[in-house]
C-alpha cells in the first residue's frame, strides 16, 4: 500500500510539474498574467525539487511587462532553430516523415478521448504538457520519455539564449528517467549536426521550421 501511495504521489507531483511548465511555456497572450497566478497557485502544492526552479521561473516572468515577455519569447522559440519547441522537428527535420511522427501525437490524444488541438501542433511542447497533466499521465509520460532528448536539446539550447525557461525545461527533465549514454550522444549529435533535412512538403501537416508566430501591430 506505501508502495502505491508513493507512486500516486509521484505521478501527483510530475503532473503538476508538468501543467506548470506547459503554463510558462505557453506564448504570453492576453491569458498571460491569469497563467502566472494559475502557476503561482500551483507551485503550492508542489514539494519536489522542481519547485524551486519553476518557483524562480514564474518570479522572473511576473517582472516582465507583456510586451516584453512576449517579445523575449518570439527571440527565443521562433527565431532560433535550436529552440523549437516543435518536438517532431528534432525526430524527423525538414522531412516527409515529420508527418508520420506528429500523427502519434495525435493518435496518444485520441485513444485518450481528446480532441486535437485546434491552434497549435500537436507536437508543441506545452501541448504534451497539458495533455500528460490534465487528461492522461501515463500516454503524455510516455511521448515524453520517447522524445527526451529533443527535450534535452532543447534545454541546453535554452541556457544561453533562454535561462528563463532552460529552469522549466530543467524541471520538466527531473520529472523523466534519467537520460542513458545512447540519448546523451543522440543529444550531443543533434546539437552539432541539427535534425535530418529534405525538401519535401510534409504530409499531412505543412508547417515553416519553426513555425511562425503571426505578430499583431
Amino acid at each position: 500500500m506505501k508502495v502505491l501511495r508513493r507512486q500516486r504521489d509521484t505521478t501527483l507531483q510530475d503532473r503538476l510539474v508538468w501543467q506548470v511548465a506547459s503554463l510558462l511555456l505557453a506564448y504570453p497572450d492576453e491569458q498571460y498574467a491569469a497563467r502566472l497566478a494559475t502557476a503561482q497557485q500551483l507551485l503550492a502544492h508542489l514539494s519536489s525539487p522542481p519547485a524551486d526552479l519553476l518557483g524562480r521561473a514564474v518570479a522572473a516572468l511576473a517582472g516582465l511587462d507583456p510586451m516584453r515577455a512576449a517579445t523575449g519569447y518570439v527571440d527565443t522559440f521562433d527565431m532560433r532553430r535550436t529552440c523549437t519547441m516543435y518536438l517532431t522537428y528534432w525526430t524527423a527535420g525538414d522531412t516527409r516523415n515529420r508527418g508520420n511522427h506528429m500523427l502519434e501525437f495525435l493518435h496518444a490524444y485520441q485513444a485518450a478521448g481528446a480532441a486535437p488541438p485546434q491552434h497549435e501542433a500537436p507536437d508543441h511542447l506545452p501541448v504534451v504538457l497539458e495533455f500528460a497533466a490534465t487528461v492522461d499521465p501515463a500516454a503524455g509520460r510516455r511521448l515524453l520519455v520517447e522524445h527526451r532528448v529533443p527535450i534535452d536539446v532543447l534545454r541546453d539550447a535554452l541556457a544561453t539564449s533562454g535561462p528563463v525557461y532552460a529552469d522549466v525545461l530543467t524541471a520538466v527533465c527531473a520529472t523523466l528517467p534519467p537520460a542513458g549514454p545512447a540519448d546523451r550522444q543522440r543529444a550531443q549529435q543533434l546539437a552539432s549536426a541539427g535534425p535530418p533535412t529534405e525538401s519535401v512538403g510534409l504530409q499531412p501537416f505543412t508547417l515553416t521550421v519553426p513555425p511562425r508566430r503571426t505578430q499583431e501591430a
